[in-house]
């Protein structure tokens, strides 16, 4: 077919005229190939693209190639040549000549060799900066648009409620204001202004995911609807109403006896037609098939593939499966209405033409590299590394360190290993699943090196720790014991070091991964939080010689840790840092940088509390009538919005400007923020709200904005809100999306639980039914 005689290959035509015409060439099997997918060494033959392997597997083209930079061992410019390669094959040697988009997983960065590490996304979420978080996606886009690549699999909009389940590193915490506000920050780094230089944003997991069963990867989750409407699906609505969101993955596990992979309630009714998604639908990695093979709603992969596409998954990935042949009979069958194939396709080719991948198919492989790994990028590495930490506890003032210090014993699993500073997607822990040889393949691994050999330049914990003290400074170090082994074979040696030190570092926490040996990620549950292995028991072994210890936390969940929050004078918990984390770990300890990192999600005293999370309900949070448990408080650890700083700072001057207001109008409230101690820092100004009597329980703390400022000594700066009534709107016993008339507590603070100012608002008239406002303005003035 000669394309320049179409109106699908004429970019001065309207979108839907080009899809339209497209879809009107098409076969059967053309569409059937663009639901579909591969993985990138499906096309190799020794380790190179094979055009007898895509001849054999492209003939009808295909929908997306599954990470040509996350499942190699490619760096940027070959991952740039082997997606041109692709490119070229698709365009020049199938009928009609469709593009392929390319995905890679992104949620701590561009998850390949070379590309920037960032903070995991819970590190990310306790910046309580969106702006920076933007910053981030924005990178992001950048490297994969000039590899090839067109679509991330991230943000991870879960709302996270049981710390036991291993993805909780994944998400940006608890709370579903600050989800919405760091996830949309993040899409519009990921997408840009335009997808023509963008790519494709992809919220998961669709939907409650957070909140299994057990805490255990993909168990059901018991939510009720109005719960999943106002928590659950709220990060998802505004990332479509508030960013554009062009891309969805549907969650792994069931609701109310339904997959959400099989939902048509959920993925069709509620998403599309209700919330106003209109991209592209893809399937998480092979849940169409589990259907049939894990959830048993479906006898085979034609039950599974016919249950999905009608429930409205458009894109199967990660490889073509029930997409493919078992598709194809159940049309031939008449099984399927062809109808749903036609919508589907549609869609994949109208993100397609918005991708403008028929214009620009190819990518500049000669100045790749420059976008790779630049000093801002690191710089921007570094600061999100910074704002991430958060000071849990800082007794006596012993941190920041001085760096002239006699001697220093830095002890722990944790502090001279790199692997353990990146979370489970990041590019060497994913290489390390694939070399594993999980059930992912069906051909020979590519030949790929040792994951912790090609990631970019970094430095551990001990390393940066003996870069940053003077030179006269002696630095010791021992292990002491693994992550995950009972070995207490290090702890003599632990011990020793420590009475010959003035000071202790301790840098425990996890290895983030799939694999057997990690202690957080995919599938790396845990039935109990508490640090794993032996790690707790050197510790307090190591208390024992009676010097001041520093806990370094290297983690990727909350951990319950109340004997260290009773003995341990100071605690940092820095997540999973990224690349420059061991650098912003040191200068925070050593008082380069004051931490201003606030908890994104709740830390529990004991795995018996969960859930635990500061917006439950009146009834919640505790045992009535005697509140606590026997043995145990029923409150947090560390509530959620908790951090501390190397300096102080004062609230006052709480100003709301109206005593009432009507639903649709707007409540502007005010506080000023001071620094009163003797040196700069961040603080982050929460602002929380609570509906004191309404028709159905609400929650005795709600977020609805914030900002975090940087304040020098003596320094003070007005927060104002401009809090829109109708964010306070809720599901009523009709399940009408209402703003009801009643007295609404204002709360400013530090925290969740360290409020340091009050008011209230009236909200006057009728009940009225409202659109929803996702977030609230805010203004800074000196």
């Amino acid at each position: 077919m000669s394309q320049e005689l179409t109106v699908y290959s004429d970019p001065a035509r309207p979108i839907e005229d080009r899809v339209n015409d497209l879809l009107s060439h098409m076969t059967l099997d053309e569409k059937l190939a663009q639901l579909g997918s591969l993985w990138v060494y499906e096309l190799f033959e020794q380790d190179r693209f094979s055009e007898r392997k895509a001849q054999e597997r492209l003939a009808h083209g295909i929908g997306q190639i599954t990470r040509i930079g996350g499942a190699s061992n490619a760096i940027p410019p070959e991952s740039a040549a082997l997606a041109n390669e692709i490119q070229h094959f698709v365009v020049h040697h199938t009928r009609l000549g469709i593009p392929v988009m390319v995905h890679e997983e992104c949620c701590s960065g561009y998850m390949a060799r070379g590309a920037t590490l960032f903070p995991q996304a819970i590190g990310a979420a306790s910046t309580w900066d969106a702006e920076i978080v933007e910053a981030m996606g924005d990178v992001i886009r950048t490297q994969v648009r000039a590899v090839g690549g067109h679509q991330a699999l991230a943000p991870v909009l879960d709302v996270a409620r049981d710390p036991r389940w291993g993805r909780v590193e994944e998400t940006f915490g608890e709370d579903p204001y600050l989800i919405s506000s760091l996830g949309s920050a993040y899409i519009r780094g990921i997408q840009g202004p335009d997808l023509t230089e963008g790519i494709v944003a992809t919220a998961k997991h669709f939907v409650g995911y957070g909140l299994s069963e057990g805490g255990r990867n993909w168990a059901p989750a018991y939510i009720p609807q109005r719960e999943l409407l106002e928590v659950f699906i709220r990060p998802f609505e505004a990332a479509i109403k508030m960013a554009g969101l062009a891309s969805i993955m549907n969650a792994y596990h069931e609701l109310d006896g339904i997959p959400c992979g099989a939902s048509r309630a959920l993925l069709t009714e509620l998403l599309r037609e209700k919330l106003g998604f209109d991209g592209i639908l893809v399937s998480d990695y092979f849940s169409v098939d589990i259907l049939a093979s894990y959830h048993y709603v479906a006898e085979n992969k034609k039950a599974a593939a016919i249950a999905a596409l009608e429930a409205g998954i458009d894109l199967e990935l990660p490889s073509t499966d029930c997409y493919g042949a078992p598709l194809r009979q159940a049309l031939d069958e008449g099984r399927v209405d062809i109808g749903l194939v036609d919508t589907a396709v549609s869609r994949i080719l109208r993100m397609k033409f918005r991708l403008g991948l028929f214009e620009n198919p190819y990518v500049d492989t000669e100045h790749v590299i420059e976008v790779f790994e630049t000093p801002d990028q690191r710089a921007l590495a570094r600061q999100i590394a910074r704002e991430s930490i958060v000071l849990l506890k800082n007794e006596g003032q012993l941190l920041p360190l001085k760096k002239d210090l006699g001697s220093i014993a830095v002890i722990g699993p944790n502090a001279h290993t790199i692997r353990n500073l990146m979370g489970d997607y990041s590019y060497p822990a994913h290489i390390e699943t694939l070399m594993d040889g999980m059930a992912l393949f069906d051909t020979p691994k590519p030949d790929m090196v040792t994951a912790v050999e090609r990631p970019v330049e970094m430095l551990t914990i001990l390393d940066a720790i003996r870069r940053i003290v003077s030179p006269q400074t002696q630095v010791h170090y021992a292990q002491g014991c693994d992550v995950l082994s009972d070995s207490k074979a290090g702890f003599a040696e632990a011990m020793a070091l420590a009475r010959q030190s003035d000071l202790i570092i301790m840098v425990m926490g996890d290895k983030c991964g799939l694999l057997d040996d990690c202690t957080c990620g995919e599938a790396r549950d845990r039935a109990e939080l508490g640090l794993p292995g032996v790690q707790e028991e050197l510790v307090q072994a190591v208390y024992e010689t009676g010097k001041p210890i520093i806990l370094v936390l290297v983690n990727g969940r909350p951990l319950t840790i109340p004997w260290f929050a009773e003995h341990i004078p100071a605690i940092l918990e820095a997540w999973m840092p990224g690349e420059e984390g061991a650098n912003a770990i040191t200068e925070v300890l050593f008082g380069d940088y004051n931490p201003g990192g606030k908890l994104p999600i709740t830390f529990p005293r004991a795995v018996g509390q969960i859930p635990l999370f500061y917006n439950h309900k009146p009834s919640g949070g505790r045992s009535h009538w005697r509140e606590d448990y026997v043995s145990t408080s029923v409150k947090p650890q560390f509530p959620f919005g908790h951090g501390l700083s190397y300096t102080c700072f004062e609230f006052s001057n709480l100003q709301i400007n109206a005593a009432q207001v009507k639903p649709g109008g707007t409540v502007t409230i005010s506080v000023e923020v001071a620094n009163v101690g003797d040196r700069a820092g961040d603080e982050v100004v929460q602002l929380y709200i609570r509906d004191i009597h309404a028709s159905i329980t609400r929650p005795v703390k709600e977020l609805k904005g914030y900002k975090r400022l940087t304040l020098e000594p003596g320094q003070s700066q007005t927060v104002i809100f401009y809090l829109d009534v109708n964010q306070l709107a809720f599901y009523d016993r009709k399940m009408r999306l209402v703003v009801e008339p009643g007295i609404i507590e204002v709360m400013i603070g530090s925290s969740s639980e360290d409020i340091r100012c009050t008011g209230s608002f009236e909200i006057v008239g009728e009940t009225t039914e409202v659109n929803l406002v996702y977030f609230s303005h805010v203004e800074v003035r000196d």
